[in-house]
């Protein structure tokens, strides 16, 4: 089952069931998908036999699947991309075997066709391709078993990041703020099953493409994750309760072949220049540069559809 948000002029949009082939859809039920989640039991079954789709699926009328949401909480759990990073930004975090994980801006998602306002080209605008899930009410102390159920839908994300304020803040000891403004969301939320083979142990096991001003930047498979979302979602509830509705994302999704197969954000190819040419080569985004995001499966389906931002000065 795939899930979409059409834009009414309301915050939180109206729910809708999406056609298999993504061409239309059909009302839901229920009005929004926060609504949704919050009862997720009893609505899930009445949305799943939804068949009868007449209305045209305009791709610019889509909002982000859930337009704003009470948490939205972001992993690094693929370890390729996050020791990288470390290098890249001087910093040395204590060993641990436990996810890393910050909470960031929640009020607002951006819908996947969308322009990304920012104050200033200077402050090294870049995008970072990830998945996360969007859990039910999770009780603290949860385990991953038990946190495994409680993911009802997955989603595709764009993380905006601005690099410049990124190795300051995080080196005062305290989370992002600043750099981190509103991400985006790809058009469609699914259900687990939807991805078929495509979702195995808590992992989205496909190929996220991604385009920079049309040339091809990465294709990143999700199933490397160091930590799967079971085990994302239960560190996250381990001091407390898990709102339905909280967002959990997987980070910057990363391969250790990432020489061959490209990245999922600008940081990490800067890196790779330091790495093997001792500086940093590719700028950071320009305004009106943009980014497109799609993952695929082994026949070429884009079960989260296709995300394309633009930035634009503020």
């Amino acid at each position: 089952m795939r899930l979409a948000t059409l834009k009414n002029g309301t915050p939180d949009g109206r729910l809708v069931v999406v056609s298999p082939d993504a061409t239309a859809c059909a009302p839901a039920p229920i009005a929004t998908l926060q609504q949704a989640i919050e009862q997720w039991d009893a609505v899930a079954p009445a949305l799943a036999v939804i068949t009868d789709f007449r209305e045209p699926l305009d791709p610019q009328a889509v909002a982000a699947p859930l337009p704003r949401a009470w948490q939205w909480l972001d992993g690094s759990a693929f370890k390729s991309h996050g020791d990288l990073m470390d290098a890249v930004l001087g910093i040395t975090k204590p060993k641990t075997e436990v996810p890393l994980m910050y909470q960031g801006m929640s009020d607002t998602f951006l819908p996947p066709i969308s322009e990304a306002r920012f104050p200033s080209e200077d402050l090294g605008i870049d995008f970072e391709g990830e998945f996360g899930v969007i859990v039910d009410a999770v009780p603290m102390g949860a385990s991953a078993e038990q946190a495994m159920k409680h993911i009802r839908l997955v989603v595709q994300i764009n993380d905006w990041s601005l690099r410049s304020l990124a190795g300051p803040e995080m080196k005062t000891g305290f989370g992002w703020v600043q750099a981190k403004p509103a991400c985006g969301m790809a058009p469609f939320a699914v259900t687990p099953d939807e991805l078929g083979d495509g979702w195995r142990d808590g992992r989205v096991c496909l190929d996220l493409l991604v385009d920079w001003n049309g040339k091809r930047f990465g294709a990143a498979n999700g199933g490397s994750m160091e930590f799967g979302f079971h085990e994302l979602v239960a560190h996250a509830a381990r001091t407390r309760d898990l709102v339905a509705g909280t967002v959990i994302g997987s980070g910057t999704v990363s391969n250790t072949n990432f020489r061959e197969i490209g990245s999922s954000c600008i940081a990490e190819r800067r890196g790779i220049e330091v790495l093997d040419l001792d500086e940093a080569r590719t700028p950071f985004m320009a305004f009106g540069d943009v980014v497109r995001m799609e993952a695929v499966d082994g026949s070429g389906r884009a079960p989260f559809g296709m995300l394309e931002q633009k930035a634009v000065p503020a």
